[in-house]
């Protein structure tokens, strides 16, 4: 079994700055440096959608179009941690965000991942 822990979230001024940890552990997290780890978000009222990945290596990482620019995802093997840096926040920005890992290829598709986080929210005031 894999757990993730979000930490970071809160509430924050338009154009502020947040980052966001999550952290793996558990028994088949032994080789965690070669999972991928998703960034999702979910705004009140739509569907969860795609915001940052990064492969095993970090040597590929994908963002959707909506945070590219402002968002930076980042992860630290020794640590078993992976980072979501976000500045120039927008109102629109407000959602509860979860990590997720998969032991699959970089995905921007919410199925191909095996574990979630349990969610932080991330509130941003105009």
């Amino acid at each position: 079994q894999v757990k993730l822990v979000e930490s970071g979230g809160g509430l924050v001024q338009a154009g502020g700055s947040l980052r966001l940890s999550c952290a793996a552990s558990g028994r088949t997290f032994s080789t965690y440096n070669m999972y991928t780890m998703g960034w999702f978000r979910q705004i009140r009222g739509k569907e969860r959608e795609f915001v940052a990945a990064i492969n095993w290596s970090g040597g590929t990482i994908w963002y959707s179009d909506s945070v590219k620019g402002r968002f930076t995802i980042s992860r630290d093997n020794t640590k078993n941690t992976v980072y979501l840096q976000m500045n120039s926040l927008k109102p629109e920005d407000t959602a509860v965000y979860y990590c997720a890992t998969t032991a699959g290829p970089i995905s921007r598709q919410q199925r191909y991942y095996d574990y979630w986080g349990q969610g932080t929210q991330v509130t941003v005031s105009s």
